[in-house]
Order: C-alpha cells, then structure tokens, then sequence
C-alpha cells in the first residue's frame, strides 16, 4: 500500500512531539524541520486534534503537545484514521459511491480477497508498532530533527536550493 502524503505528515508531525514529549512545539517549527509546508501541516495538526492525539494550546506558551501517551498510540490506528478508509483498487468500492464502476469479473474475482488479505496484514503489522516504538532512538531523531536549537545557517541554505 502507499500512504498519502496526509498520512505520512501526520505520523511525522506525532514523531516530532513524542520525540519531546514535555516540550511544546510549533507548526511553523515542525514544518521547518521536515521541510514542509505550514499550511499542509495546519490540516494535519487540525485531524490530529480531532482524534485526540494532539492537544493544541494557543496564545503565548501555546504550541502542540501529544494528547495521548506514545505507548498508547498505535501506528495502525492513525494510519487507518487518516487515510480514512482508502481501498486498495477500485473494486472495493461500494456500488453506490459516486463514480465508483462495477468490474465487469467482479463475481468471479479473486482479486478483491487477496487485496483484502494484502491490506489487513498490512494494517496489522503497523498495530504491532506504537509512537512509543517509533521514537526509540530519540536522541537521534532529535538530533537530526534539530528539536530545540536553530537549524545552522549552512543547512539552512542547502536546504533552500532543493
């Protein structure tokens, strides 16, 4: 399966704030360290509340925090929630989704059951891991993510010629 880019910010910005889990962070700060664009994250942070996974703080002090325990958080369940149902091929589609077109093999398909097999071991294995588990190296992460320094002026700079 491949992920939407909703999908992978959202586990990105969750790893940001599990690598840090006292620290609040911004938007504006996520962003610059992944090297995305604010207004993608914005959509982002607002699912990510919604479900409860980040609290949201605004004024000054305000920023982002982990609305949930990293080792309650499993990868599956935010993998599922924002890719918010997506099927592996058209044929999973419901006849009455609009636009959806009925395969003319459908009834004598097996397909459409070896996608669903593929898809549930593939959602499978992502519940086997938590936030928790995905921010073990968090030193390195950290480090790489530049959480709580400015980024040097020459990594700036390559940065920006991409």
């Amino acid at each position: 399966m491949r992920l939407t880019r909703f999908t992978d910010y959202s586990l990105r910005v969750l790893i940001y704030l599990a690598c840090e889990p006292g620290r609040r962070a911004t938007i504006a700060e996520i962003a610059q360290a992944f090297e995305v664009s604010e207004n993608h994250l914005t959509k982002v942070v607002h699912f990510l509340g919604q479900q409860g996974w980040v609290e949201t703080v605004r004024g000054k002090g305000g920023g982002l925090a982990l609305g949930r325990d990293a080792a309650a958080l499993r990868v599956g369940e935010v993998v599922r929630r924002a890719e918010g149902g997506a099927m592996p091929a058209e044929c999973f589609e419901r006849e009455a989704d609009a636009g959806a077109r009925r395969c003319t093999i459908a009834p004598a398909c097996l397909l459409h059951g070896a996608l669903r097999e593929a898809s549930e071991a593939f959602h499978a294995a992502l519940d086997a891991y938590t936030l928790a588990d995905l921010v073990r190296p968090r030193a390195a992460i950290s480090r790489l993510l530049f959480i709580g320094r400015e980024r040097p002026a020459a990594l700036a700079r390559a940065a920006g010629r991409h």
